[in-house]
């Protein structure tokens, strides 16, 4: 809603960008089971940085001034229902997040965000690896553009890993996936004994997502 957005734009990614966290990405569902959440995506250099901006931010009386329409509302009139968080550490084959040239002028894009559950830490851990070795290389040469991938430490269904992916258009996506099922060394990888979903991916989950206009990613 509109308060939410005002606080993002306004006070929030200010707020952040300003202690170091930088890109802040936000985004709303645009397909699959997404509506009418709101994500938002922060990058941290550690662990405590993410202690660290937590208790700046509250003890910043400019920042719970500029939030308090949206921080300090009464019972009665919440300014939403839950939030739900995730901390993701980076796969050592994208260490980083990979902004896409278009975040800058608020260009048109999308985003998928998928998320790969295993049945158990090693199995999970296989797959981390096929992804880091030849996975994420066939992604990026068959047109899948990486924003991330990060091992969830702590959030939901776990054990899972989670990768956001960024396309022009819904034409392009559909265009870099199909490129990608018909790659030769996809196909002799997702064949390889041990390495079949079969074996170490139990369930995959999906949802598309478009950037609010204020978006850094």
């Amino acid at each position: 809603g509109k308060a939410l957005d005002d606080f993002l734009r306004e006070v929030a990614i200010p707020a952040l960008n300003g202690h170091g966290i930088r890109p802040v990405g936000v985004f709303t569902g645009l397909l699959g089971d997404v509506n009418p959440a709101v994500y938002t995506l922060l990058r941290h250099t550690s662990l405590e940085a993410i202690v660290a901006v937590r208790a700046w931010l509250a003890a910043d009386p400019e920042f719970q001034r500029a939030g308090a329409a949206f921080l300090d509302v009464p019972a009665d009139s919440p300014a939403f229902v839950r939030t739900e968080s995730s901390l993701l550490v980076a796969f050592d084959g994208v260490p980083d997040l990979e902004t896409p040239p278009g975040a800058a002028t608020n260009a048109p894009r999308i985003f998928e965000l998928r998320r790969y559950e295993s049945h158990s830490e090693p199995a999970l851990q296989r797959k981390i690896e096929m992804f880091n070795t030849r996975e994420i290389a066939i992604f990026r040469r068959t047109g899948l553009t990486p924003v991330f991938f990060g091992e969830t430490l702590i959030g939901p269904r776990m054990p899972n890993l989670t990768y956001l992916l960024t396309f022009d258009d819904m034409a392009a996506r559909e265009r870099s996936w199909a490129t990608f099922r018909a790659d030769p060394e996809w196909k002799e990888l997702w064949a390889t004994p041990g390495l079949t979903d079969a074996e170490i991916v139990s369930n995959v989950t999906g949802v598309l997502l478009r950037p609010a206009p204020y978006s850094q990613i």
